[in-house]
């Protein structure tokens, strides 16, 4: 039995499409990210001290992410833009029972940003997350120094619910986040609003 919404493929209509991480990425995966890293690094998460070891091999995060969501607990998908890896987005931490929650991360090419991608396929993610998947809330977690992150929630309208100090290891400290979330009943929103999607089950 596989969990809600999973696997999905969601497709814009301007060659924009989200679908599952797979071992087979590795190599667009470590040329754009390595292309990338030092305007992805002040944002990466990382491990802390007695955090464990990090995995062996690309290979193995994707087989370990892909478990997850078989499992109901996250939706690792693949930002595409016309046939090009364009980045990732994630969705961590799926609680059910009486919560009906979860959170959103992603990173895109530093080529491609500004385009309002990332606006594009996070609402397109928070669509599937309301529908398919039956959840009630989603969360986005953004440093307070990350602007470009901040214009993507506020493009979509999503509410300012608190503030984390020392939330989330990143870039090698504890760093402070702005939390901001939306419900099922407050979406779509003003903005960017639906992600205007299609989708299909693999």
């Amino acid at each position: 039995m596989t969990a809600p919404g999973w696997p999905v493929r969601l497709e814009g209509d301007d060659g924009l499409v989200l679908r599952p991480i797979e071992t087979g990425d590795a190599a667009r995966w470590r040329e754009v990210r390595e292309r990338n890293a030092a305007w992805l690094k002040p944002w990466d998460a990382t491990l802390p001290p007695g955090g464990g070891p990090r995995p062996p091999s690309f290979r193995v995060v994707v087989r370990r992410l892909r478990a997850y969501a078989r499992r109901g607990t996250a939706l690792p998908l693949v930002i595409e833009v016309d046939g090009r890896f364009a980045g990732q987005v994630s969705v961590n931490n799926i609680v059910r029972g009486s919560a009906q929650f979860a959170s959103i991360g992603y990173w895109i090419d530093g080529d491609l940003a500004g385009r309002g991608i990332v606006p594009r396929a996070v609402a397109m993610t928070i669509d599937h997350c309301f529908g398919p998947v039956g959840l009630h809330r989603v969360e986005i977690a953004v440093r307070p120094e990350n602007t470009n992150s901040l214009r993507v929630v506020e493009k979509l309208g999503l509410r300012e619910v608190g503030y984390a100090p020392r939330f989330l290891h990143i870039d090698g400290a504890w760093r402070d986040h702005r939390l901001f979330a939306v419900t099922v009943e407050e979406w779509p929103l003003q903005g960017e609003g639906a992600g205007n999607s299609h989708q299909s089950h693999e």
